[in-house]
């Protein structure tokens, strides 16, 4: 393709709303472009690397038997309805009336769908194991889209869905799944691991994340170097270490004007947040409860709406007025003693010995508090790992890194196929429900997580198996006959064994061209300058700061064993 034939605009400027490096890259670059909060156009380039990542996809997924088709993303309601989601996914999704008054929701995620298909099309078990999937836009209205495609209320993703008669069977199915995953994964050349991880809405027993590491991920990841254990923070399991037990000493009310917060606290009585319990009141539903994390840790919201069997749309932390009305003090003097809702206790606070709480009484707090001076609803793991925490399955020190979501496979169950009815005959010709599992990968997602991996201060480094050329033929002066002829002989050249290529005939500096080419992240350049009549060309990878004198048919050579490598 000729420059001059591409719609290829280029930024110079960084676009003010783009907060991470895939965001502003692919804006600068212009492979998307914005239409609306959390929607974007894919322009040329951006769609030819979408059908790259989607076409790795599609060969891993075809490769371990799997079957693709396409579902409507214009979706009924019933089947929701008949699963419990269309109250569970809340103001996340988006939904509309046709002319007749019928509630539609614009498709966030299709389990009910797919199962409502097997449950038509599947009689007998001899139609199983059976994988389907598709690749297809999906539609959340999240409350703060951000950074680019990586957070958006509109994204392309694959969704598979296995189908099996026994447990068994889904374990096998599983596996291909997370063995396709693991290879479409390192052919996009991504660095990646795989985590333990909540099933939230989706339901099931087991759930594993692929997570790829970055600084500017949204998940965090815990990892064990000494044993290999992988989760991320939502389903991180906290253990307990061994400590000494204290004998209980009286408890005492303290004096603490204008000192709410732990850190105002530990200056206040020259001690360390080790020693303090925070008290969170949070509401789950229509319920509302206390949560005890120690000072120094953090309520983990994801396994308390797990134990209250909420949504996460409604768990909340209480209002100032409703933290008032529960403890009759000021927001900061909350505590167990004497509180009138279910208090639920972190097991890490349940072997504390003399603690110090929030006195239910501005400007108070009790210290001297142990576990016998209050009523625990319940004592759980309820709170987020941190870097240095021991590694639940073998004690050592866990460490901790950021991470961007890219994919999600779950173990199901009957949850969906339970709840339409979704049977077939056994060997005994008895009904059965069938066994399900879900598998997602999204796949705009996994582009912006390539260009966060893969990227310089010069712009985007494309790994050739999603590059949107392969190379870019640079002549430095377009208006020279000379330089030209060379360019679009190599060009053609290339063209003819079948090299994706860009001619850039633009009639500008050859600086602005070197700028662009380096910006879109084109792996090869392959420069005509004034060496022309020689047949001298200079040849860059992308990767690589070096650059080489070669003739033409040297150039051609090694820009085959590159990309045949």
């Amino acid at each position: 393709m000729k420059t001059s034939q591409m719609l290829f605009t280029t930024l110079r400027e960084v676009p003010a709303e783009a907060e991470t490096t895939s965001h502003r890259l692919m804006l600068r670059a212009g492979l998307i472009r914005k239409l609306a909060s959390g929607v974007y156009s894919f322009l040329p380039l951006g769609l030819k690397v979408l059908k790259k990542v989607e076409q790795i996809i599609r060969e891993e997924m075809d490769n371990e038997g799997a079957q693709e088709l396409l579902m409507s993303a214009l979706l009924p309601a019933e089947y929701y309805q008949a699963s419990g989601r269309w109250d569970v996914f809340g103001p996340n999704m988006f939904r509309l009336k046709d002319r007749g008054g019928r509630d539609f929701c614009l498709g966030p995620t299709h389990e009910e769908i797919f199962t409502n298909t097997v449950k038509s099309e599947v009689k007998s078990y001899k139609q199983l194991p059976l994988t389907l999937y598709q690749i297809q836009t999906k539609y959340r209205d999240e409350s703060r889209p951000r950074f680019g495609v990586m957070r958006s209320r509109e994204f392309v993703m694959k969704d598979a869905y296995s189908f099996d008669l026994t447990s068994e069977g889904l374990d096998i199915s599983y596996e291909k799944m997370y063995r396709a995953y693991c290879k479409a994964f390192s052919r996009m050349d991504l660095d990646y691991i795989v985590v333990d991880a909540d099933s939230g809405a989706m339901g099931g027993s087991g759930s594993q994340e692929f997570m790829v590491k970055s600084d500017t991920g949204e998940d965090i990841i815990a990892f064990c170097e000494t044993c290999g254990y992988a989760a991320n923070d939502e389903k991180a399991a906290c253990i307990v270490l061994p400590c000494e037990k204290e004998e209980p000493k009286e408890m005492i009310k303290i004096e603490t004007p204008d000192a709410k917060t732990i850190d105002e606290l530990v200056s206040f009585m020259g001690t360390d947040a080790k020693h303090f319990v925070k008290t969170l009141i949070y509401r789950g539903g229509d319920k509302y409860v206390a949560v005890l994390v120690r000072g120094d840790r953090e309520v983990n919201e994801t396994k308390l709406l797990n134990y209250l069997g909420c949504t996460e749309e409604e768990l909340e932390l209480a209002c100032a007025d409703k933290v008032r009305e529960f403890t009759k003090a000021e927001v900061g003097f909350a505590g167990p003693v004497g509180l009138d809702i279910p208090v639920i206790c972190d097991n890490e606070v349940y072997a504390m010995s003399n603690f110090i709480v929030g006195a239910n009484e501005t400007g108070y707090h009790f210290d001297n508090v142990n576990i016998k001076d209050f009523t625990c609803e319940a004592v759980l793991d309820i709170r987020t790992i941190t870097d240095g925490d021991p590694c639940p399955v073998c004690g050592k020190p866990v460490k901790t890194t950021s991470g961007i979501e890219v994919g999600h496979i779950f173990k199901l169950g009957t949850k969906y196929t339970e709840a339409l009815d979704c049977t077939c005959l056994d060997e005994n010709g008895k009904q059965t429900t069938i066994i399900m599992g879900c598998y997602g990968i999204g796949v705009t997602r996994s582009i912006s997580a390539i260009i966060e991996q893969h990227s310089d201060e010069n712009g985007i480094i494309w790994p050739l198996s999603v590059a949107p050329y392969h190379v870019c033929v640079v002549p430095v002066q377009a208006s020279n006959e000379e330089q030209m002829a060379l360019a679009e002989k190599i060009y053609e050249d290339l063209k003819a064994r079948g090299i994706e290529v860009i001619l850039d005939d633009r009639n500008e500096r050859v600086g602005v061209k070197f700028k662009d080419m380096d910006l879109i992240g084109i792996p090869v350049r392959i420069t005509v300058g004034k060496k022309a009549g020689e047949n001298i060309v200079e040849y860059k990878l992308r990767k690589d700061s070096e650059v080489l004198e070669l003739s033409y048919e040297d150039a051609i050579n090694e820009t085959l064993k590159y990309l045949n490598r």
